[in-house]
C-alpha cells in the first residue's frame, strides 16, 4: 500500500526550502502535484497544501477520495484510471473546474452539488457490470446547469440522454459508443440546448439511420461540428430549403385533396351506399337490358348539367338513392317487362 503523504510530496518535490524555512512553510507554496501512476491506494491529509491547484493522481489503486477537504484552490482534479465506486468529498472544491473521473466503477454520476464552477466533467469508460448503464442524479445536474460547458459520457452503454436537457450552458457532449437508438429522441436536447455547439455521437447505433447527420442539422441551429465535421453555412442553408419545400409540397396536396372532395361527395357517397346490378327484361324480339346505374347517373348527370346548385345535386342523390325497384321499372314500358332473368340466361 502507498499513500500519498506530506513526506512524500516534499521528497519528490522540487522545491528546496530557504534558510530557516519550514517543510510545511515549504508546501504551502506547492501549486501542482504529479503523483499518477505510482500505485498509491490512499490520499493522506493534504491541509498544508492551501495552494494546491492541480493535482494529478490517474492511473493509481485509489479507491475512495479522501482528505482533499482542505486544498480549496484546487481547479483540476485527475482521478482517471483507478477503482473509485463512488463521487464523495469533492463539495468543498468551490473552485474546482475541472474533473476527469473516467475508467473508474462509478455507476450514478452524483454528489457534486455546490460546485458552482465546474466547467468541465469526464466520465467516460466506466467499467460496469455487464447490462448496466451510467446514470445522473437530477439534483447534480441542476447544480451544474449554470457552469458545466464540456461533458464526455463515453462508452458508458447510455441509450437515453433527455436527462441533460437541464444543462442549458453545455457546449460540447461527447457520447461517442453509446448505446443511442433513435433520431427523434435527440430532438427535444438538440431543441433545448441552446450553447451546443459540438457534440460527438459516433459509434451510435443512431449514427446508422438513414439521414441522420441531415436531421440533427435541421433540429439544431447551434452545431457547428458534428462528430468531428463542420457544418458550414452553405449545408445547413442547404437542408433548410429542402425542407421549407418539402413542406410546402405536403400542404399545397392536403388543400387540393381537401377542395376536390366536395364536389364528387353526392355521387361517390350514392355509390358506396348502394349496390349497382344489371337486370334484364327479355320479351319477343330484342331483349331489354336495364342497368340501375346508368339510370342512376343520368339522372345525376340531366340535373347537374341544368346548371344546378349544390343543395339541388344533393338533394338528387338522396331521391335517386331512395329509388326501389317497383320504380326502376316504371321507367320502362308495359310491353318491355315480361318476366326477369338472370342476365346470362337471357339470349
Amino acid at each position: 500500500m502507498v499513500r500519498l503523504t506530506l513526506d512524500l510530496i516534499a521528497k519528490n518535490s522540487n522545491l528546496k526550502p530557504r534558510k530557516e524555512e519550514t517543510i510545511a512553510q515549504c508546501l504551502k507554496k506547492i501549486t501542482h502535484i504529479n503523483f499518477s501512476d505510482r500505485n498509491i491506494d490512499a490520499i493522506d491529509d493534504l491541509s498544508h497544501c492551501k495552494n494546491l491547484s492541480v493535482l494529478y493522481l490517474y492511473d493509481n489503486r485509489i479507491s475512495h477520495v479522501t482528505n482533499l477537504n482542505y486544498t480549496t484552490n484546487l481547479t483540476h482534479l485527475y482521478l482517471q484510471n483507478n477503482c473509485i465506486s463512488c463521487i464523495e468529498n469533492l463539495r468543498s472544491l468551490k473552485k474546482l473546474e475541472k474533473l476527469y473521473l473516467g475508467g473508474n466503477y462509478i455507476a450514478v454520476i452524483e454528489g457534486l452539488e455546490g460546485l458552482e464552477e465546474l466547467r468541465e466533467l469526464h466520465v467516460e469508460s466506466q467499467r460496469l457490470p455487464l447490462g448496466e448503464k451510467l446514470l445522473f442524479d437530477p439534483r447534480t445536474l441542476r447544480s451544474l446547469s449554470k457552469s458545466l460547458s464540456v461533458l464526455n459520457i463515453s462508452n458508458n452503454n447510455i441509450d437515453d440522454i433527455r436527462d441533460l436537457e437541464m444543462l442549458e450552458n453545455l457546449n460540447h457532449l461527447i457520447a461517442v459508443d453509446n448505446q443511442l437508438m433513435h433520431v427523434k429522441d435527440l430532438e427535444p436536447l438538440l431543441k433545448k440546448l441552446m450553447k451546443l455547439w459540438k457534440m460527438d455521437l459516433n459509434g451510435n447505433p443512431v449514427c446508422l439511420k438513414p439521414k441522420y447527420r441531415d436531421k440533427l442539422i435541421l433540429m439544431s441551429k447551434s452545431l457547428e461540428y458534428l462528430d468531428g465535421k463542420e457544418i458550414k453555412n452553405m449545408e445547413r442553408q442547404f437542408l433548410m430549403n429542402w425542407k421549407a419545400s418539402k413542406d410546402a409540397k405536403k400542404v399545397s396536396k392536403k388543400r387540393s385533396s381537401k377542395s376536390e372532395e366536395p364536389s364528387n361527395s353526392y355521387l361517390s357517397n350514392f355509390e358506396t351506399i348502394h349496390h349497382i346490378v344489371p337486370v334484364c327484361y327479355p320479351q319477343v324480339g330484342n331483349p331489354k337490358v336495364v342497368f340501375f346505374s346508368d339510370v342512376q347517373r343520368y339522372l345525376v348527370h340531366r340535373n347537374a348539367s341544368s346548371g344546378c346548385s349544390q343543395e339541388d345535386k344533393t338533394k338528387v342523390a338522396e331521391d335517386i338513392g331512395n329509388l326501389s325497384l317497383e320504380e326502376s321499372e316504371s321507367l320502362l314500358t308495359k310491353n318491355d317487362i315480361h318476366e326477369p332473368h338472370l342476365l346470362r340466361n337471357s339470349k
